[in-house]
């Protein structure tokens, strides 16, 4: 299934025989591009295991290139049919083609009737590791057309460790409606990739809905999550932190325990104030271990966990202002205000709070 999205609003294509037409190949004579292309441009934790079968699970993780030709196809392995792309086309500004992948091995044609000459595509997955595994089994261009050169990967380099909130969970959804369908779901909106991308920064965003640091939804936290490979769940895969360093990582969470410790009281035995500060802390250090020159900012909000009186801000600042006493300068906190909107921030609340992170980091980066 494939739709549009403008204008934040999103409008059904309507195709006749739509599953047939969208789920073939190309014409005969069209040229395939493998998976393992070294001009396609993939950004994100992307298991190449088998290069010809690279595997995407997390959030906004992305593949792009530049073609001529006046077709684009391709082909998905879905592990569960509930996952959701943007397809970009000649620039991000555009509004983007949706992609619903099924559930296996399908080719998906997301591009034709274009002008003959130079074009662009980028896309990226818009839902999370809960929603499956997704294998890049190649790509295809009309017949003539040739894969060029990669676009150029940004210098700048930036991490994200979060919850729904820096997954995008819900930021397409009504502002009044419910919040927690994957078609909703958009990665690519989130504060999150805002951010990156105004600050020209390659993005990594490890983050799960309803993941906490001390407790989850599930029965796995971030400090079980965030060193693995693969995000479909708890698993055992093993990510390669020198493959990539970032310059800043932004952690943005506890509001997940903050509901269930602070406001339904599932933990038990309950930890009191220092134990929720040493587990925060624990977490923070283990990323600063990994990124010894890194600047880091630990975020929080900007859903209840901000609320006046929360206790969950200061949580964080006594974390931090601990290892600012141990001689760690390069750590600062910025707590995203709770607006009194109940639900996951919207667009509007993504951009809000992008547009005060990405102040906040050229300022403290000079960027």
């Amino acid at each position: 299934m494939i739709t549009t999205n403008k204008r934040n609003r999103r409008v059904a294509i309507a195709f006749a025989l739509a599953a047939g037409l969208l789920h073939v190949a190309l014409a005969a004579g069209g040229v395939p591009i493998a998976p393992d292309d070294r001009k396609l441009l993939y950004t994100g934790r992307v298991d190449f295991t088998n290069p010809k079968a690279p595997v995407i699970t997390w959030p906004s993780t992305s593949v792009a290139g530049n073609f001529t030709g006046t077709s684009l196809a391709v082909t998905l392995d879905d592990e569960k049919g509930k996952n959701y792309f943007n397809v970009f086309i000649d620039g991000p500004d555009g509004a983007p083609l949706i992609l619903q992948a099924d559930q296996g091995s399908k080719t998906y044609a997301v591009a034709s009737g274009l002008a003959p000459g130079r074009h662009s595509f980028l896309i990226t997955k818009r839902t999370e590791g809960e929603e499956g595994a997704t294998v890049l089994r190649g790509l295809e261009l009309a017949d003539g057309g040739q894969l060029l050169p990669p676009p150029p990967r940004p210098v700048r380099r930036i991490e994200f460790f979060g919850d729904s909130i820096t997954s995008g969970m819900g930021d397409e959804a009504p502002m009044n409606g419910r919040d927690d369908m994957g078609r909703d779901k958009n990665s690519y909106l989130s504060y999150a990739a805002v951010t990156a991308r105004a600050l020209d920064a390659e993005l990594h965003m490890t983050s799960q809905s309803g993941i906490g640091v001390m407790i989850s939804w599930f029965p796995f936290t971030m400090p079980d999550f965030y060193d693995q490979l693969s995000a479909v769940g708890n698993n055992d895969t093993r990510w390669d932190f020198t493959r990539w360093t970032p310059d800043v990582v932004v952690v943005n969470l506890l509001q997940n325990d903050s509901w269930l410790i602070g406001r339904d009281h599932k933990l038990q035995p309950e930890p009191d104030e220092q134990a929720r500060i040493a587990a925060y802390a624990a977490f923070v250090q283990r990323v600063r271990q990994l990124y010894p020159r890194a600047y880091i900012v630990c975020a929080l909000g900007s859903m209840d966990a901000t609320r006046a009186g929360s206790p969950w801000p200061g949580y964080v600042r006594t974390a931090v202002e601990r290892m600012h006493a141990g001689g760690d300068t390069r750590i600062d906190t910025l707590f995203f205000d709770y607006t009194g909107y109940t639900q996951h921030p919207r667009l509007k609340h993504h951009q809000d709070n992008a547009a005060r992170l990405t102040a906040f980091i050229r300022r403290k980066m000079g960027w």
